[in-house]
């Protein structure tokens, strides 16, 4: 066995043992793996909008791109949480959509509590480790808005987390395409974290929030660097937030290039 075959055989052995639950207060349905800690949520009657303001900006790539023609572009999710970004990219943005997750009882959880569609001509989720499936050369250059949030049962630090992991993730992405991470946990360092998601992309690529005050850290590393003006992100912040319904002017606030 290799050594990517025994982090990989290790990995799904750990995600494979928590029992995965939901807590349901009546208006907010949390996905639990064995702990205190929150894996994902849904609006029980509004179950296609995406909860938590961290996971809304991880749609801060729409920032970049016209939003005519988002349903010829592709999204695809790495750690498929309670689904919110698959559900709201397939949805509501009616785009090809593409979730990778490690954990067969997420997905079962997400089909049964968190009304994750079945797969269809443009819904695709996969069981499949992620740090194998972002070195498919089939994907290379074919995937224009990455979402990436892999955490285990312990939301300690990101599962995936190399610079070489990141070098992997921007080969997936097409010319003006662009990552989003969740940087998050009680071990991790942003720092750190941050300085391998610049080596992999650039620094002038690379993008990111204040912490919200749950302590989750959004990065945005784009493929190709660019640096539109202020007039415009806040033209285009306003057409995301009247289109879908994300609070995107409320972003530029607190959403800067990490290189001035």
């Amino acid at each position: 066995m290799t050594k990517t075959a025994r982090s990989t055989a290790a990995r799904r052995a750990r995600t494979a043992l928590p029992e995965v639950q939901f807590a349901d207060d009546g208006v907010v349905r949390t996905l639990h793996l064995g702990t205190e800690w929150v894996q994902g949520s849904m609006l029980v009657d509004a179950p296609f909008d995406i909860e938590l303001e961290y996971v809304q900006r991880m749609m801060a790539w729409l920032l970049f791109v016209p939003l005519d023609g988002l349903g010829a572009r592709h999204a695809m999710q790495l750690g498929l949480g309670a689904a919110a970004l698959t559900k709201f990219c397939h949805k509501r943005l009616r785009m090809r959509t593409t979730a990778i997750e490690l954990n067969p009882q997420v997905i079962a959880a997400c089909r049964g509590w968190f009304k994750l569609p079945p797969d269809d001509a443009r819904l695709t989720v996969r069981l499949a480790d992620a740090a194998l499936a972002v070195q498919e050369a089939a994907l290379h250059g074919t995937v224009d808005a990455l979402q990436v949030d892999l955490y285990d049962e312990q939301a300690a630090s990101p599962v995936l987390d190399s610079a070489d992991f990141y070098a992997d993730c921007r080969r997936l992405l097409t010319d003006d395409g662009a990552m989003t991470v969740n940087l998050f946990g009680r071990t991790s360092s942003y720092a750190a974290s941050l300085q391998r998601i610049a080596e992999a992309f650039g620094e002038p690529a690379v993008w990111a929030f204040r912490p919200t005050r749950e302590g989750n850290t959004v990065v945005l590393a784009q493929r190709s660097a660019s640096r539109p003006p202020r007039a415009a992100l806040l033209e285009q912040a306003a057409q995301i937030q009247a289109r879908f319904g994300l609070p995107a002017p409320k972003w530029l606030r607190v959403f800067k290039p990490v290189v001035p």
